[in-house]
């Protein structure tokens, strides 16, 4: 179970991570080709999906990605 813990934390991170390079990125017209898909809907879909990228990785990272005190 620890295993499939440490994956959804180090996903979540990577979903943020993908969030915040694709906002960055926005800035200069251009976007991480795995994310292309998210400006399909328009702009203002394109910024809600790429706020919900770094909330929900920044989730998954908080409840998940850290060792487990005993």
């Amino acid at each position: 179970m620890e295993a499939i813990k440490s994956k959804l934390g180090k996903g979540g991170l990577l979903l943020a991570a993908m969030g915040i390079m694709s906002i960055l990125l926005s800035f200069f017209n251009y976007n991480i080709r795995l994310l292309a898909w998210i400006d399909i809907w328009g702009d203002a879909a394109g910024w809600i999906i790429r706020i919900l990228l770094i909330l929900g990785g920044g989730a998954l990272f908080y409840f998940f990605g850290r060792e487990e005190e005993e």
